[in-house]
């Protein structure tokens, strides 16, 4: 059997594309690296290239449910970004303070440190650090 991969991407929907595009380039620190209709038409990406060979992307769609996010719902919980130690995750717990986002702050748990946030649609997210970093 062949070794499990690493995640590619992650996207996620949202309800205005240029108030979410905005905010997620003000917090990851770069413009998109994509951002057009995808070819069958039937939704807009934005996407993000992350350190790592990862992307995140942003999508609208055409047929929308309009129902808002709930990770109590079936589905995505949350989405975590890995921060290499605690004192990095400090670093961007600041960097949501600068950029006027709410936060959880730093919550310390036997599992690793994170600080948990959300984006204007109410997506939650999370910065996360392992333990004893």
């Amino acid at each position: 059997m062949p070794a499990f991969p690493a995640i590619s991407h992650a996207a996620v929907t949202v309800t205005d594309l240029a108030r979410s595009t905005q905010w997620y380039t003000a917090l990851i620190g770069s413009d998109p690296v994509l951002d057009e209709d995808e070819g069958k038409g039937s939704y807009h990406h934005t996407v993000w290239a992350l350190p790592g060979g990862q992307l995140f992307g942003i999508h609208t769609h055409r047929a929308s449910s309009g129902a808002a996010f709930d990770e109590s719902s079936v589905g995505l919980d949350h989405l975590a970004f890995a921060c290499a130690s605690r004192a990095e995750l400090e670093q961007w717990t600041s960097r949501l303070d600068e950029l006027g986002i709410t936060h959880s702050g730093i919550d310390d748990q036997h599992y690793g440190s994170g600080v948990s946030f959300r984006d204007p649609d109410g997506i939650a997210l999370e910065f996360f650090a392992p333990p004893g970093s």
